[in-house]
């Protein structure tokens, strides 16, 4: 049974490229797959909106979602993700940069029993201000997370259903879906991608992604592995600072009446051992909390994979 397409492409000022995009990829799908593509204005104000209204009405399985104003990538992919119906779900980029031809190649892989498929730039044409950044970037995530591919914000990336209904994207944390998903524990591979120069427009690449990718990637490790327990993170920080603050106060207690000392002689460490039990107890009472609030989401994960003879 021939499996439904859903391609989802986020566009921010990409007026240029619209066209081109469109006829690619209906040279690609049309009469070979059942297929729909979503694109994702995010607030653009170049007039894409009006070439994606027009090319809505020139192909029916073509969608224009127009948003209020820009609110970044995550937001347009979350959305389209929501909206995405085919059994099979693909995300590129507008800019002409990632190549429709690589679909039949991405399909392949997916159906050899994989979950999500990613693409690898191996020979890109980027200045080397945002491949070395990258390179970095790649290799901190693939030993921080365990999912050990070369190109984890690579724009071109194929799913199963599945996966897509199941992930929560917002913020930055687009830049890490195939870290996501692996957590789910879901079987992530990856195929080497032509990676085409950039023809029309301006990159939305800057320094700061960088920057705040390394907080991002903080966030989801903490998620993954504390969201359910807070106390254990936070109880842990909490027993090493109490059992320090009481090591202090056990040696002030003995200048006072080993050494015969006044505690007004050791103020200072007399105060800094209070402060790390005073610490100590508000990590504690940190880690309760999210207990409790991690009690009240419990049930909103999907946590069922499949069942049989249902």
């Amino acid at each position: 049974m021939q499996k439904s397409i859903t391609i989802i492409i986020p566009v921010f000022n990409e007026v240029d490229s619209l066209k081109e995009l469109q006829a690619q990829l209906e040279n690609i799908l049309e009469n070979r797959y059942s297929y729909e593509i979503l694109y994702m204005n995010d607030g653009s104000f170049d007039g894409s909106e009006k070439i994606l209204d027009e090319l809505s009405n020139q192909n029916a399985s073509t969608k224009a979602v127009h948003f209020h104003r820009n609110y970044g990538k995550a937001a347009a992919l979350a959305e389209g993700f929501k909206l995405a119906t085919g059994d099979y779900v693909m995300t590129m980029d507008a800019d002409l940069q990632d190549n429709p031809a690589e679909i039949p190649n991405f399909i392949a892989k997916l159906e050899e029993g994989f979950d999500l498929v990613s693409g690898w730039k191996k020979n890109r044409h980027d200045p080397w201000t945002k491949r070395w950044p990258s390179k970095l970037a790649n290799l901190v995530t693939g030993i921080m997370t365990g999912v050990k591919i070369h190109d984890m914000n690579c724009g071109i990336k194929m799913y199963r259903k599945k996966v897509v209904k199941m992930l929560d994207i917002y913020g930055g944390r687009h830049r890490y879906i195939p870290a996501l998903a692996g957590q789910r524990n879901f079987k992530v591979s990856e195929i080497v991608v032509n990676h085409r120069a950039r023809e029309y427009g301006e990159t939305k690449y800057g320094g700061s992604r960088l920057f705040h990718g390394f907080f991002d990637l903080i966030t989801i490790l903490f998620l993954n592995r504390y969201v359910q327990q807070p106390l254990h993170l936070f109880g842990f920080f909490g027993l090493i600072s109490l059992a320090l603050g009481l090591i202090v106060e056990c040696v002030i207690l003995y200048f006072k009446y080993g050494l015969g000392e006044s505690f007004g002689s050791h103020m200072a460490l007399l105060t800094f051992g209070v402060m790390l039990i005073v610490i100590g107890i508000q990590f504690f009472s940190i880690g309760l909390l999210g207990e409790l609030i991690s009690g009240t989401t419990q049930g909103h994960e999907n946590r069922v994979k499949k069942i049989i003879n249902a």
